[in-house]
């Protein structure tokens, strides 16, 4: 266990030292109990990191790969070239990008990519393709669709936000990885930000590690809550994580890796809240992204409206707990939930930003999701 790493006092950031020290407590409950092998929180607001701390086997040094939560950075990248004139999510994929037209996916557009509605979840893409143009283009091509595109929400874990670091590249002309690092990264001060981290940071990062035990058929129907569906993201995916070349690629819809620092000020730097000071995203443009669109359309699985907007979700109505916030947040929330319980958001209402990570995945997915809940509900409360 780590010294809580306290960069201001918590009050004259409007915190209450009370509840951010019942926060700590909950963050660091399952590490207490066996089931965690670790796990690191960070609170930040008016751009100040409130605090930090690292529970567990691992240090206030140690990173972790956020998965889904790096969707929020990558959306955020492509909300620059949006930002510049460069980028028009109306325009169809296959304008940007034309080996991805086969197999009737040459209507796609770019905004279907970002909220799910693309129409090809499943698509099959191994991270290393990625390092070779030819291979990446013939997946592209091959993709096949699953469902009529802008028809309905599905969850697509990897899939369109490959496509959507493609068209960074290509419009930008730089390597995706490069964009994040020195348009967003470095900018915010956030030097252990990484999506595609370098070998010699490879000893710093927590081994992915699957722990407890899931929920059998008859516990889920005793709770009332419908199975989970089997997806690509499986326990053999979730731990290719902690291979090298894996972590080099730099997934853009899963493999980031950092602290969560790097997180909580993250979102502080969408609003301006930076070390220097300076604005990288307009309010125009983060009203912009930051709206809901895809109107009714409902997760499979709950049966709830998703509220998605341009690559985050939205807090909304009294079911925001169902879209990685807790019951507390206010319905401005926005941000990014990440396998195996990673949290990344930002309440514009308080001011306040949360990162968690942890590098043991419950098999126990309702607990998982309780705990993310219990940690948020917490951290949305802190303001005075």
């Amino acid at each position: 266990m780590q010294g809580t790493d306290f960069q201001e006092d918590p009050a004259t950031l409007g915190i209450d030292p009370a509840k951010l020290l019942a926060l700590l407590d909950r963050a660091k409950q399952e590490v207490d109990e066996g089931l965690l092998p670790s796990c690191q929180i960070a609170i930040a607001r008016n751009g100040k990191l409130v605090a930090f701390e690292t529970f567990g086997d691992a240090t206030n040094d140690s990173l972790y790969c956020i998965f889904s939560s790096t969707k929020g950075i990558t959306s955020a990248a492509a909300w620059l070239l949006i930002q510049d004139g460069s980028l028009d999510v109306t325009r169809k994929v296959a304008e940007i990008v034309p080996e991805f037209a086969n197999n009737g996916k040459q209507n796609i557009t770019i905004e279907q990519l970002f909220t799910h509605t693309s129409g090809f979840p499943h698509a099959p893409f191994r991270p290393t393709d990625w390092n070779e143009m030819a291979r990446r283009l013939e997946r592209y091509s091959k993709w096949r669709l699953n469902w009529e595109p802008g028809s309905r929400f599905e969850y697509h874990a990897t899939s369109s936000m490959w496509v959507i670091a493609e068209i960074i590249e290509r419009i930008a002309d730089q390597p995706f990885s490069s964009f994040v690092r020195e348009r967003i990264a470095l900018p915010l001060n956030l030097p252990d930000m990484w999506v595609g981290c370098p070998v010699d940071q490879h000893h710093r990062i927590t081994e992915v590690m699957h722990v407890g035990d899931p929920l059998t058929s008859e516990e889920y129907a005793k709770l009332g809550i419908p199975e989970p569906p089997v997806t690509e993201v499986t326990e053999g995916a979730l731990t290719a994580f902690n291979n090298a070349d894996i972590r080099l690629v730099g997934v853009p819809g899963g493999g980031g890796v950092m602290s969560a620092t790097e997180i909580a000020l993250f979102y502080q730097g969408l609003f301006g809240n930076t070390h220097s000071g300076e604005k990288f995203w307009s309010q125009e443009t983060l009203d912009t992204v930051l709206r809901v669109r895809t109107g009714s359309m409902v997760d499979q699985l709950t049966d709830i409206p998703v509220n998605r907007a341009l690559g985050v979700s939205i807090a909304g109505d009294e079911n925001r707990n169902f879209r990685g916030f807790g019951h507390l947040n206010s319905p401005l929330a926005f941000g990014h939930a990440g396998a195996g319980g990673q949290i990344g958001w930002m309440d514009p209402q308080t001011g306040i930003s949360l990162g968690y990570c942890t590098n043991g995945h419950d098999r126990n997915k309702v607990r998982q999701g309780r705990r993310s809940v219990s940690i948020s509900n917490r951290a949305a409360q802190c303001a005075l």
